[in-house]
């Protein structure tokens, strides 16, 4: 299995993250909603809960926002009824495209996503075209800069951690979903910190997409990432530089 999280190092390089677009908060407030909604408003008991909420803070939300995305999950205040869909498909090369929604309407997000699909040169397919491509695992990455590789292996893999590999300029930390929350104790325990961590789709393989199709790609994971319904994008899309400075 690839260790890869391509379009989190693709949105990294080129600065696609949705903080500069002002749109962070937005989906993490949703995330937190639609998690306290499912699993309660306690993150103790909460993983995923949990979860949001570091993510959240990592952002530098501030706590009020944090605890009124809570309550509207848990009905203590009145909110937006967000339903989870996912649709899949494919892009320019061949590459295989995951997309994430959290939407309260989900005929205005069908049809966003279609036209997204549509106008980059990809495909949306049907329902498990290319979701049997990906594995759900728990992703860390770790700075090489400053870790300590065997304090981090030991940590992760006494902890449960699949595998720990380097890649890119960082470590990246491979656990099953249920493992995930220990193994990032341990990690935090250790005083190792993550840059990204996170319940993830990972692509069985890579996909190499190179020349104008790699461009397109590129473009195409960017305007379904910016779709405001739209919470995660993952691919099995491999890229280079070159393609990463041409999109």
């Amino acid at each position: 299995m690839s260790g890869h999280n391509k379009w989190s190092t693709i949105k990294h390089k080129k600065g696609a993250a949705d903080a500069r677009r002002g749109k962070v908060f937005t989906k993490l407030i949703k995330e937190i909603t639609v998690a306290a909604r499912m699993g309660g408003g306690d993150p103790n008991a909460n993983p995923r809960l949990r979860s949001a909420i570091a993510a959240a803070k990592a952002e530098n939300m501030p706590k009020d926002n944090i605890e009124r995305a809570i309550k509207k999950g848990t009905g203590e205040l009145e909110g937006v009824a967000y339903e989870e869909l996912t649709y899949e498909g494919y892009g320019p090369g061949g590459a295989a495209i995951l997309v994430d929604v959290l939407t309260d309407n989900k005929n205005r997000a069908a049809a966003e996503v279609r036209h997204i699909f549509s106008k980059g040169g990809g495909n949306l397919g049907e329902a498990g075209c290319v979701a049997w491509m990906f594995d759900k695992k728990g992703y860390m990455a770790v700075p090489k800069d400053g870790t300590d590789e065997d304090a981090l292996m030991e940590a992760a893999l006494e902890a449960g951690a699949e595998d720990v590999r380097e890649d890119d300029g960082v470590y990246e930390v491979i656990t099953a979903p249920e493992d995930f929350e220990a193994v990032r104790e341990a990690l935090d325990a250790a005083g190792i910190a993550c840059q990204d961590a996170k319940v993830t789709m990972l692509p069985q393989n890579t996909v190499r997409v190179e020349g104008k199709e790699a461009a397109q790609i590129v473009r195409l994971l960017q305007a379904l990432d910016d779709a405001d319904d739209v919470q995660d994008v993952y691919t099995n899309a491999d890229v280079d530089d070159e393609a990463l400075d041409a999109a």
